[in-house]
């Protein structure tokens, strides 16, 4: 299967003495739900916002999507939701949607549809017209997701995208995750919460700004010869 994704020796410093990422190395295949999984401040964050365009590498290879393609075409083919909303919360959730509908380039009747079809997905019906800023957390992490998803994208990154909501829609959350998967959508997600990991088809494990592994979650439970993720990772911790 063809990488969507490729990182080599990936380095990324924002002190002298503060490594983010060291010598980091990352594959990821076309149409899975890839997972980032590690503890807060070992890097997630940091190697989405590289990814994305965010950021810009000290050295190493970040290969996205195509090559061969200008940065912004790439860019137009990637969706992000970051961990801490990027909405305009004195904007309705309509307005919040047709805006990134907009500046992807949607037009007027292909934002109209767009808007009915993620306000949906994410249950928000009755709430287009409430500004972002009366909605509760929850209701927030939708309405980001929805963003993310505007320009029905190839590759999407979802920084913490569960976080505050309940677990039923957390669930729905994951489902569309596998939908969007099937119609050949590539999702790359992190997260710090084992349960969570485990719906992805393939993990990394990263911890201090290091790889610790790589793989299917039961390559990585047979390495380690362990029964469940959070034991697999404390026994690759603890080899390091």
């Amino acid at each position: 299967m063809e990488n969507i994704i490729e990182v080599e020796g990936l380095n990324k410093k924002f002190l002298p003495d503060i490594h983010a990422l060291s010598e980091f190395n990352l594959q990821v295949k076309k149409g899975i739900t890839f997972g980032l999984l590690g503890p807060n401040g070992s890097g997630k964050t940091t190697l989405i916002r590289i990814l994305v365009g965010i950021l810009k590498p000290d050295s190493g290879r970040v290969a996205v999507i195509n090559e061969s393609l200008s940065w912004s075409a790439r860019a137009a083919k990637i969706g992000y939701m970051t961990q801490s909303t990027a909405l305009y919360q004195d904007l309705t959730v309509a307005e919040n949607l047709d805006f990134f509908a907009t500046i992807y380039g949607l037009s007027a009747k292909e934002k109209k549809k767009r808007v009915e079809e993620l306000v949906s997905l994410v249950q928000l019906e009755g709430k287009e017209k409430s500004p972002v800023t009366t909605l509760s957390g929850g209701m927030r992490q939708r309405v980001s997701l929805a963003a993310s998803l505007v320009h029905e994208p190839e590759l999407v990154f979802l920084d913490e995208p569960t976080v505050g909501i309940d677990p039923s829609l957390r669930r729905e959350f994951w489902d569309y995750f596998k939908s969007l998967n099937r119609e050949g959508v590539s999702i790359v997600l992190s997260t710090h919460v084992m349960d969570e990991a485990a719906h992805c088809d393939e993990l990394a494990l990263l911890r201090d700004g290091r790889l610790l592994a790589q793989g299917k979650i039961e390559k990585l439970l047979a390495e380690t010869k362990t029964k469940n993720i959070e034991d697999a990772f404390l026994s690759l911790e603890g080899h390091e």
